[in-house]
This record gives structure tokens, sequence and C-alpha cells, in this order.
């Protein structure tokens, strides 16, 4: 009987649910990376941000298809990884080198699976139809003005801003490659019917 076992047909997982699986380990990543982060920078536990999103978009359309809004989501996690590289150069150029922490390890790790995400949303989007342009490139100059001659507070503000936008985006990434899959997943078993 062990071997009739062994021999059942492993189920595959859908590339739309790998990418909302990823999209949820790397929401975890990021709201640990802001604790650790408000851990070095105790000043910042009190602080409430002023709202604001560094990465906004500009929807295409009122009522967003689900495909539409994966390509919404791909563009703001694109800016977002601008946004993670310019804080990282920032960090590296403020400290001098490279630390290597658990704070250091795990902000590589969102890097790279930000990096990922972004692939495999775009790779979810390459058979569908529409979607909205790519946001433009952000320059790291953009993020830094606000920064810029206001002093040390300015860029541990500007870092913890941005790691409130990883969480936010990541969070909405997650909900909507979810919607995604299922909606996939109940449009494949209608064809198989």
């Amino acid at each position: 009987m062990e071997g009739a076992e062994s021999d059942a047909p492993v189920p595959t997982r859908s590339a739309a649910d790998r990418a909302a699986a990823l999209a949820r380990l790397l929401h975890r990543d990021c709201t640990r990376l802001l604790e650790l982060y408000k851990e070095r920078e105790s000043f910042l536990s009190h602080l409430v941000p002023d709202g604001r999103r560094l990465v906004s978009l500009v929807l295409c359309r009122e009522a967003l298809t689900t495909d539409e809004q994966v390509g919404h989501v791909r563009s703001a996690l694109r800016r977002c990884t601008e946004l993670l590289e310019c804080l990282i150069s920032r960090e590296v150029e403020e400290m001098g080198e490279e630390m290597e922490g658990e704070y250091e390890t795990l902000r590589k790790a969102v890097k790279d699976r930000l990096g990922h995400l972004v692939h495999s949303t775009g790779a979810l989007l390459e058979n569908s139809e529409g979607g909205c342009p790519p946001s433009p490139e952000t320059k790291c100059a953009e993020g830094q003005d606000e920064v810029d001659g206001s002093g040390m507070f300015a860029a541990k503000l500007w870092t913890y801003r941005v790691l409130l936008e990883l969480i936010h985006w990541t969070d909405w990434a997650s909900q909507t490659l979810h919607v995604f899959h299922t909606e996939t997943q109940g449009q494949q078993h209608e064809q198989i019917l």
C-alpha cells in the first residue's frame, strides 16, 4: 500500500498561488524589518507618520479588473524596490560600510524577495490584456529631497516611511494576488467542467 501512496500525483501550486504566498512572506519580513529598525532607533516608537504615501499610483480606470489590479501592484512594488535600493545606498554610505546584523540580513532578504515578487507578478501579466503603463522610475535624489539638508532625524524618518510603504504595498499585493489566484482557479475549474 505504501507504494500506491507515493505514486499519487502531488498537486502543484499555481504561479498566482506561489506569488500570493511570496507576498505574504514578504509582508511578514517587512513588518519584522520595521520592528528591528524601531529597536535600533527607539525614538521612532512614539512617532505617528503623517499618512502621506511615498508610493502613489494613478489608477487607469475607476473599475479595475483583477488583472489591472495586479498590474498596479507590480508598479507599486517596482517603486518600493527603487526606494529600498535608495535606502540601502544611503545607509551604507552613512555607516561607511555594509553592516552584518539581523536588520541588514533581513533587509537584503527583503530586497531579493521583492525583486522576485516583481518578476513573478510580471510573469502573471504576460498573458493578460490591457493593464496600465509602468510607473516612471524613481530617482534616489527625488526621495532624498526632503532629507538632504534636514539632518539625521529627517533621514531616519524617511527610512521609517520607506519601511511603512513596504508593509503597505506588500499587504496590498498579498490580498490582490490571493483574489487573482482564486479567480484564476475558478476559471480553470469552469473550463474543466
